[in-house]
């Protein structure tokens, strides 16, 4: 379904194409901590991630005026930012495509010995449930446990680490990570599933 643009974005549309600096301003403000962290994973330093945003916002200036709304303005950003953070990082031979989605193909979301085995009577269930969370709500927010949090998605596979990075801390939604990745609806669910999985383990050996 095609995109319908808001008020609010074929102004700030508008007013990208009218150079103004006032919406630059805004628009920054509000996505360029999250288009540095995207970009970031793509890149071997800080300072090239920089350099891709600031190709980014070079190649939305120069490309606004072919912008037809088919999507969000926000996918249509990020979209530039990711495929200009892939060229780069395919020059420092770090990017890995998400074409490669088969090397995830064959990888359990959580460790097979939790649930039980073809000889047990409820074969296939859970042998050790996930913890629960009621209650904890405190330790979550513990600077310990979102040091956990941290680490363990710092530790996932790339591809894995961006989708829920721009899900569950930048706030994408699916629709807006499947067009500014270009994955499928599967893909996508798929990588968030196998990530949030691997998250609330780490978070779950470390609450016992």
């Amino acid at each position: 379904m095609e995109h319908v643009l808001a008020p609010e974005e074929a102004r700030l549309v508008e007013g990208l194409r009218n150079g103004d600096e006032a919406v630059f301003t805004a628009l920054m403000r509000e996505y360029g901590a999250s288009m540095l962290r995207v970009a970031q994973m793509y890149v071997s330093s800080r300072s090239v991630a920089e350099e891709v945003v600031a190709d980014t916002w070079l190649a939305i200036f120069n490309g606004i005026g072919r912008f037809e709304g088919r999507s969000s303005l926000k996918t249509w950003i990020f979209r530039i930012l990711v495929n200009t953070a892939k060229t780069r990082g395919a020059r420092e031979a770090r990017s890995i495509p998400f074409s490669a989605l088969a090397s995830d193909d064959d990888e359990s979301a959580v460790d097979p010995d939790r649930f039980l085995g073809p000889d047990d009577r409820f074969a296939g269930h859970w042998s050790a449930p996930p913890l629960s969370w009621s209650g904890g709500l405190e330790a979550l927010l513990a600077e310990e446990t979102l040091d956990v949090i941290r680490r363990a998605v710092d530790a996932l596979p790339p591809n894995q680490r961006l989708v829920i990075t721009m899900r569950d801390i930048e706030g994408f939604d699916a629709e807006e990570v499947r067009n500014a990745l270009e994955l499928s609806e599967t893909n996508q669910r798929v990588l968030l599933h196998r990530a949030r999985a691997k998250v609330r383990q780490a978070l779950e050996d470390y609450l016992q």
